[in-house]
């Protein structure tokens, strides 16, 4: 069988799933073609004895002239046509269905021989009920040429019954071979659509009964000694007949209709829980109905290249301004935000390509990275930036936080301990600070970037290349240390203040001991530590 995708069935558990393997699925679609040949010859088996019993009750077959007709010739050749209808049902079926059964691609003329299939073996039992019409019709009228007219209608009728009731249940059967065909990019002609089924079981099941009701009717004011009796008999049999064969061709037919649906629904209902990976329906209609699945499928396959977009988005720019971009329209400018920003930068990073390989090179970064985002995220900072070797992330912009001083200093804190035992490839230097940014879309109408620009920033960077004196110490601004929980703060401790490259305003800087749990270090910005040398 073609390749199909996700664990999906075909609308019914007696089809089983779209996962079930080839050899399983052939034996269960010709355990189901041969038992739908059975019961529709069986139930038009039922309703010709049933008319020609009570349901046109006179002129009666049951006369002892036509005793070898009824107990000789009838059960023959019933027994014959079950063996020739289920053998040559079979070898069409297994001459046509070649390229199931070999597992092949099917070509435009195997995909145009199995969508003809159901019609060429309902058409089998019609030429069956046909030839026995014919004999009937002669071995009857020779012996009472009034049987004539009783005979053509009775086994006509139930005849036609056995042809639409063949036709619903093989047309259910091979919907896994038509699910095949129509995934090669094969499509059944829209001739029998939805509306044509419904009109075809009315005929079958409504109309037609309801004219032999009529005929009964007329033959029996035409008939003089035809009873009251026997004109209730055969309206009723008739009547039973219609609300049989009704009830079972309006199932069949309904059957055709719900499953389609039932698999959108059950499609909707994945795509409703987020699982867009096994939401893909298996396309076995040939009608309107698969135009719906078709349809349903289209859909989640934009479901998921939107959620793939949105996903790569949130990779690139992270995942609040992804989600802020996607749900509001996106202007260039800014709004001023209270934030701290932590700049990490590697050490020696010119002289790694040198020695090392770009393959190497760039997986040492990717690991320096992870451990970045990791902490960074699990700070519920934003990774603004991966500058070259640098990264800058950002606390309280543009998902605003409790503490965001508080938070940046704890994630450099970790940053540093998780180098130091993950990347011992790598060193760099990690500064903190806090303030006053610009957060916003920056660029061009046809090209921006949502970052933070502000004085917190820069000093940051200055601060994480102050840091490689000793990178196994991240350093921070003291207002980011003033500004954060006392509990985060009581783990930094004043060291000098200084004025930075390319800043006017002095900078008290604070470093923090990874590993040190408390320290009663932290001093207030007026006050100088022990050994503080001020530097302009």
């Amino acid at each position: 069988m073609l390749a199909r995708r996700g664990s999906r069935d075909y609308g019914s558990i007696l089809l089983g799933s779209a996962d079930e393997s080839g050899f399983a699925q052939r034996v269960r679609i010709q355990t189901l073609l041969t038992t739908s040949i059975v019961v529709a010859n069986l139930v038009g088996a039922i309703v010709a004895a049933a008319l020609a019993a009570v349901g046109i009750p006179e002129p009666t077959v049951f006369t002892a002239e036509l005793w070898w007709v009824n107990f000789i010739v009838v059960p023959v050749y019933i027994l014959a046509a079950f063996v020739i209808g289920i053998g040559w049902g079979t070898v069409l079926g297994v001459h046509v269905l070649r390229w199931v059964i070999r597992d092949e691609v099917p070509t435009k003329r195997d995909a145009r021989r199995t969508m003809r299939l159901p019609w060429r073996l309902s058409l089998v039992q019609g030429l069956l009920w046909s030839g026995a019409a014919v004999m009937l019709t002669i071995m009857y009228g020779i012996v009472d040429p009034q049987l004539i007219p009783k005979t053509l209608f009775v086994v006509g009728l139930s005849g036609v019954v056995v042809v639409a009731i063949s036709y619903l249940f093989i047309d259910f059967t091979l919907r896994p071979v038509v699910a095949d065909l129509i995934s090669a990019g094969f499509h059944r002609r829209k001739r029998t659509g939805v509306k044509s089924r419904a009109v075809v079981s009315w005929m079958v099941g409504s109309a037609i009964p309801i004219i032999g009701i009529l005929l009964v009717v007329a033959f029996g004011v035409a008939r003089d000694e035809t009873s009251k009796l026997d004109l209730f008999v055969g309206v009723t049999v008739l009547g039973l007949t219609a609300l049989f064969t009704g009830l079972l061709l309006t199932l069949l037919s309904s059957m055709s209709i719900t499953g389609p649906i039932r698999s959108v629904r059950a499609g909707m209902n994945r795509v409703r829980a987020g699982d867009l990976d096994n939401a893909d329906l298996v396309v076995y209609d040939g009608t309107e109905l698969g135009d719906l699945q078709v349809g349903f499928n289209s859909m989640v396959t934009g479901l998921r290249e939107r959620e793939r977009m949105r996903d790569l988005f949130g990779r690139h720019v992270g995942h609040e301004v992804a989600e802020a971009a996607l749900s509001s329209d996106p202007e260039l400018g800014g709004t001023e935000r209270v934030a701290a920003a932590l700049f990490v930068d590697v050490i020696g990073s010119t002289t790694l390509a040198a020695q090392r390989r770009p393959t190497e090179v760039v997986e040492i970064l990717n690991k320096f990275f992870a451990v970045i985002v990791r902490a960074v995220e699990d700070k519920h900072g934003l990774v603004n930036k991966f500058e070259g070797d640098a990264v800058l992330a950002i606390f309280g912009a543009p998902i605003e936080l409790d503490d965001p001083a508080g938070a940046a200093l704890a994630a450099a804190r970790r940053i540093v301990a998780d180098l130091a035992v993950e990347v011992p490839e790598l060193s760099a230097g990690v500064g903190v600070s806090y303030g006053s940014v610009v957060a916003g879309n920056v660029g061009a109408i046809e090209r921006f970037e949502y970052t933070v620009i502000g004085d917190p920033v820069n000093e940051s960077a200055r601060l994480s290349e102050l840091a490689k004196r000793d990178p196994a110490s991240p350093l921070a601004a003291g207002r980011a240390v003033d500004a954060a929980d006392p509990a985060e703060a009581r783990r930094w401790r004043r060291q000098e203040t200084l004025s930075l490259r390319g800043r006017t305003a002095e900078t008290i800087v604070y470093a923090a001991a990874v590993g040190e749990e408390t320290t009663t270090a932290h001093t207030t910005p007026g006050e100088k530590a022990p050994g503080e040398t001020a530097a302009g």
